[in-house]
C-alpha cells in the first residue's frame, strides 16, 4: 500500500511538472526610454501597419509600371452546334429545278481553337503620367510612414513619462500619508489624555482619509498607465514591463533651452513634403486631364490555331488543325467631345489652385505650431524651476505648522492648511516634470529632430 502511495505521487509530481513546462511563461520587458522608442518604432501596431502601407504603395508602382509593358493573353474556345444553322441555295446549283431551293447546311458540327495575343502600348499620355503619379505616391508613403514613427515615439514618451508620474506619485502619497498616521495616533493619544481637543482628531482625520483616498485612485491609475505604455509600444497591456529610467532624470535631460535657438527650417517638416505632395497630386491630376486629348498608339500580334469536325476527335493524332496569324496597330485620336474634356481640365486647374492655397496656408500653419510648441516648452521650464522654489517654502511652512502645532500654538486647522498646500505643491511638480518631457517631445516633432 505504501509504495503505491509513492508510485502515485510520483506521477502526479511528474505529470505538474511537465505541465509547468507547457505552459508558457509569460515575457518580462524592461525599457529605457531609448530602448522602448527603439521597440515601438519596430513593434507598434501603427508601424506596421505604415511599413505595410509603403509596401503597399511599391506593388501600386509596378502595377501603373506594367501596364506599359507587353501583355500577352490566351484563350481557348470550344463550340458544339447543337442545332447547325441551315442555308437554302438555288436547286439548280445541284442539278435540281430552277426556281426551287435546297436546304444545306456548311461547316462542321464542332470546332476548337486557341489563341495567344501580344499587345504593347507605344504611346499614351494617361500612361506616362501616371508613372509620374506612381513614384509621387510612393514618396507620400514614404513621408506618411516618417510622420507616423515620429509620432509614435512621442506617444511612447508621453507613455513613458506618465508612468514614472504616476509611480512617484503614489509613492509620494504613501510617505504623505505615513506621516499622517503618525500625527493621527499621536494627537488621538494626546486626546485621550485629555490634553487636546477633539477637532484636532478630526482635522487630521479628514485630511488622512483624502489622502488614502488619493493614494488608492493613484495606484489604479499607475496600472492604467502602465497598460497605455504597453498598448503604445505594441505589446500585451497586461505585461509587467518595467522603466529604468526615472522621473528626475527623463527631466535633467529633457531640460535644453538651447533646442529654442536652432534655426527652423520649415522644409525639413514632414507636414510640409506631405503639403507638397498633395499640391503635386492635384498638378499631376491636371496634367493627366490634359493628356486624354493626346492620341494613343498600341500595337499587337496574335497567334492562333483551329480544328473542325463534325464529332469530338481533337484528341486524335490524325486531326487536322489550321494554323493563322494576325500583326495590327491601332491609332485613337481623339477629335471631339462636346467640351467634356475641357470641363474636366478646368475642374481639374482649379483643384491644383486650391491645392496650392491650402498649401501656404499649411506653411503657416506649421510656422504657428513651431512658435507655441517653443512658447510652452519654454514656459514648462519655467513653471518647473518655479514649483521647485514653491515646493522648498511649502516644505517649510508645513515643518513650522507642524512643530507650531506639537508645541500647541497653532490650530489643527491650520495645520491641516500647510498640509493640503505642501501635497497640491508635489503634484504640481510631478506634473511640471512631465510637462517638460512632452513639450520637448512635440517640439522635436515639429522639427524632426530624429530624422535630421
Amino acid at each position: 500500500m505504501r509504495n503505491k502511495l509513492w508510485s502515485f505521487c510520483f506521477c502526479c509530481l511528474f505529470m505538474m511538472c511537465a505541465f509547468a513546462q507547457e505552459t508558457p511563461v509569460s515575457a518580462q520587458y524592461s525599457f529605457t526610454l531609448d530602448e522602448a522608442i527603439e521597440f515601438a518604432l519596430e513593434n507598434s501596431y501603427q508601424s506596421i501597419n505604415a511599413r505595410r502601407d509603403v509596401a503597399k504603395a511599391l506593388k501600386q508602382k509596378w502595377e501603373t509600371t506594367a501596364a506599359g509593358l507587353p501583355q500577352i493573353n490566351g484563350s481557348v474556345d470550344y463550340q458544339n452546334q447543337l442545332k447547325q444553322p441551315v442555308t437554302l441555295i438555288p436547286a439548280e446549283f445541284t442539278g435540281g429545278d430552277p426556281g426551287t431551293f435546297v436546304p444545306v447546311v456548311f461547316g462542321t458540327k464542332e470546332q476548337l481553337s486557341a489563341t495567344a495575343t501580344l499587345t504593347q502600348l507605344l504611346f499614351d499620355g494617361s500612361y506616362l503620367v501616371g508613372l509620374e503619379a506612381a513614384k509621387s505616391f510612393l514618396q507620400y508613403s514614404d513621408d506618411v510612414e516618417e510622420k507616423t514613427q515620429l509620432e509614435v515615439r512621442k506617444g511612447v514618451i508621453n507613455a513613458y513619462g506618465s508612468v514614472l508620474v504616476a509611480k512617484e506619485s503614489v509613492k509620494i502619497l504613501q510617505d504623505n500619508k505615513t506621516a499622517l498616521e503618525k500625527n493621527f495616533n499621536e494627537t488621538q493619544q494626546i486626546f485621550k489624555n485629555g490634553l487636546a481637543e477633539e477637532e484636532d482628531v478630526e482635522q487630521l482625520q479628514i485630511t488622512l482619509l483624502q489622502i488614502e483616498s488619493q493614494l488608492n485612485n493613484a495606484e489604479r491609475l499607475s496600472k492604467i498607465a502602465l497598460q497605455m505604455f504597453n498598448l503604445t509600444i505594441g505589446i500585451d497591456v497586461d505585461t509587467a514591463s518595467i522603466l529604468s529610467d526615472t522621473l528626475d532624470k527623463l527631466t535633467t535631460k529633457n531640460i535644453d533651452p538651447a533646442i529654442t535657438a536652432e534655426p527652423f527650417t520649415i522644409e525639413n517638416s514632414v507636414d510640409y513634403r506631405l503639403g507638397y505632395l498633395l499640391t503635386e497630386q492635384r498638378r499631376l491630376e491636371l496634367k493627366l486631364e490634359k493628356s486624354k486629348a493626346l492620341p494613343s498608339l498600341s500595337a499587337f500580334v496574335n497567334y492562333g490555331t483551329a480544328a473542325f469536325s463534325d464529332s469530338f476527335t481533337f484528341l486524335d493524332s490524325d486531326q487536322p488543325y489550321f494554323q493563322s496569324s494576325i500583326l495590327g496597330v491601332s491609332l485613337t485620336v481623339p477629335i471631339f467631345s462636346s467640351l467634356k474634356r475641357s470641363a474636366k481640365t478646368q475642374q481639374a486647374k482649379i483643384a491644383f489652385e486650391q491645392a496650392n492655397t491650402s498649401f501656404i496656408e499649411t506653411q503657416q500653419q506649421i510656422q504657428l505650431s513651431y512658435n507655441n510648441a517653443v512658447s510652452e516648452y519654454t514656459f514648462s521650464i519655467e513653471n518647473y524651476q518655479t514649483i521647485q522654489q514653491n515646493l522648498a517654502l511649502a516644505e517649510r511652512i508645513e515643518n513650522k505648522n507642524q512643530i507650531k502645532y506639537t508645541e500647541g500654538i497653532a490650530s489643527s486647522f491650520e495645520l491641516r492648511q500647510a498640509q493640503l498646500q505642501l501635497y497640491s505643491v508635489q503634484q504640481e511638480l510631478l506634473q511640471a516634470m512631465l510637462d517638460i518631457i512632452n513639450k520637448k517631445a512635440e517640439l522635436e516633432t515639429i522639427l524632426n529632430t530624429p530624422n535630421n
